[in-house]
């Protein structure tokens, strides 16, 4: 189930003081996952309340889709792609219905994959500075989740395409709905989207008690 909930225009949000600290630690995102040592990577998966299958079978999925898709989608268009817990929500921008119904359907066919969130806009393709925005919201919304000390930061995974945050991971109502109001206050966010699986308190503490 997708819930959207549209942000009113804010004055600065008090996470704008990070600026382009943040931009450059989300650039370098990528290549902290490569030199961090195996210890903070394996801390990292076991605060993750997906299994380790799961966790395994979204990065195998991303790689597939990302090898596949840019032959599908041409210069004209880029697309985005994230997967959790074996669901893949698809983000950016397409030429036409028809090249958006074609990344659905090829990366549906990848193995693993339960389920696709088609979100991709028919529009021009993005330019770096809309993606470098978006890359800082992202980072100012998972700040913004650390601070708010009541939620798991780890729990739930960000993405930002055109101003609109994506939010999807395992979380319980009280928490999806805390998290949803916490991304909606970050200045320069425009829409938020709760793409969550929803777990009971019970289960929460089934998967503390593993972590």
């Amino acid at each position: 189930m997708i819930e959207t909930i549209r942000c009113k225009p804010l004055q600065r949000s008090r996470f704008a003081r990070i600026g382009l600290a943040v931009v450059f630690a989300a650039g370098l995102q990528g290549c902290v996952e490569m030199v961090v040592g195996t210890a903070v990577v394996g801390a990292i998966a076991a605060t993750d309340r997906r299994t380790l299958g799961a966790q395994t079978d979204d990065k195998a999925i991303a790689i597939k889709a990302e090898a596949r898709i840019p032959s599908l989608v041409g210069d004209a268009g880029h697309v985005n792609i994230a997967s959790f817990n074996r669901k893949v929500l698809l983000t950016g921008e397409v030429r036409d219905a028809a090249t958006k119904a074609t990344v659905e359907r090829e990366v549906g066919t990848i193995q693993g994959v339960e389920g696709i969130f088609n979100e991709l806009q028919l529009s021009d393709r993005s330019n770096y500075t809309a993606r470098g925005n978006d890359a800082l919201l992202t980072a100012k919304v998972k700040a913004s989740f650390v601070d708010a000390r009541d939620l798991s930061a780890t729990a739930i995974k960000v993405v930002t395409e055109q101003a609109t945050v994506y939010l999807m991971g395992r979380v319980t109502q009280r928490e999806g709905q805390r998290a949803g109001e916490v991304a909606g206050g970050v200045g320069g966010v425009q829409k938020v989207v709760k793409i969550f699986e929803y777990i009971d308190d019970e289960e929460l503490r089934q998967i503390d008690k593993r972590s």
